[in-house]
């Protein structure tokens, strides 16, 4: 790894070769574990001459942390494996469930913030850290409804998971953006409450209007380009925090490799100018 990360996009296999021969300084690349659990192939190719140029991150969709069941144990090793074998700088996860029972759901659930599910986390995070012999990232989830018998903010709950485990967290704008619309919340107020220091990685996503409700249901699509407001989020929490690695991330209507890096350079100069003000204010 020779550049520092800075602003990255969700590898797609149809991008491989744009990514091996990408020369931008901090570009890194993100991709979802559960598709390399595999001994070899083609995936794993691509993988390691990518690797061998640029940073890359491991964005789990599966070891289900919120769930009332411990981390599938095959599941766990084979993430250990690819964390041995591309070594990425960040590994995260979501704030979530998608398994019970041996029945593993297609999406993301959420779940009552009680005070017998924070301990059940930190328990599941507390046994991946120690498998995987790092720290990792917790995303803050996409709500829809609001549900009942919270003993927490959904911040302060994030917060006392990081304080508990040591864990940091991955800060994904958008999903800020599509909960604070559909549950009637400020999303300023929310990225005010996230202490800097927890913050170890940002995700920039597109969201879409619900087709029966519109814009009182945003749905979570990645499916889109990043909206106006989440850039105008992003900026202000960037000024408040100064630069963090920066995922732009993209899983359906997949555009051309080059529209996707106009949104990464658009987070790249965000960062960059964040850094020179920083150096500015220090020097001064």
């Amino acid at each position: 790894m020779t550049n520092q990360p800075a602003a990255g996009l969700g590898l797609k296999p149809q991008h491989y070769a744009d990514a091996l021969s990408d020369p931008a300084a901090g570009a890194w690349f993100e991709v979802h574990p559960e598709n390399y659990f595999c001994a070899g192939g083609p995936r794993h190719s691509h993988l390691t001459a990518i690797r061998e140029r640029h940073p890359l991150s491991l964005h789990g969709v599966g070891l289900s942390l919120a769930g009332d069941e411990r981390p599938d144990r095959p599941h766990l090793l084979a993430l250990r494996h690819l964390v041995d074998r591309y070594e990425p700088f960040v590994v995260s996860e979501h704030l979530a469930w998608s398994r019970r029972g041996g029945t593993w759901r297609p999406d993301l659930l959420p779940f009552p913030r009680t005070r017998a599910a924070l301990m059940r986390i930190v328990s599941h995070i507390d046994e991946t850290q120690e498998e995987l012999g790092r720290r990792i990232l917790i995303e803050n989830p996409s709500l829809y409804l609001a549900l009942q018998g919270h003993d927490y903010p959904e911040t302060a709950f994030l917060t006392e998971l990081c304080a508990r485990t040591g864990c940091g967290l991955l800060l994904d704008v958008n999903n800020v953006v599509v909960s604070a619309n559909n549950l009637g919340f400020s999303a300023e107020d929310y990225l005010d409450s996230i202490p800097s220091h927890l913050i170890g990685e940002i995700h920039l996503a597109g969201h879409s209007p619900d087709p029966h409700l519109g814009d009182a249901l945003l749905v979570d699509t990645h499916g889109a380009p990043v909206s106006d407001d989440v850039w105008k989020l992003y900026q202000r929490l960037i000024t408040r925090i100064g630069a963090r690695p920066t995922l732009i991330e993209r899983d359906d209507n997949i555009p051309a490799y080059v529209d996707l890096q106009l949104e990464r350079d658009r987070a790249a100069h965000i960062l960059s100018a964040a850094g020179s003000h920083r150096q500015a204010a220090h020097a001064a």
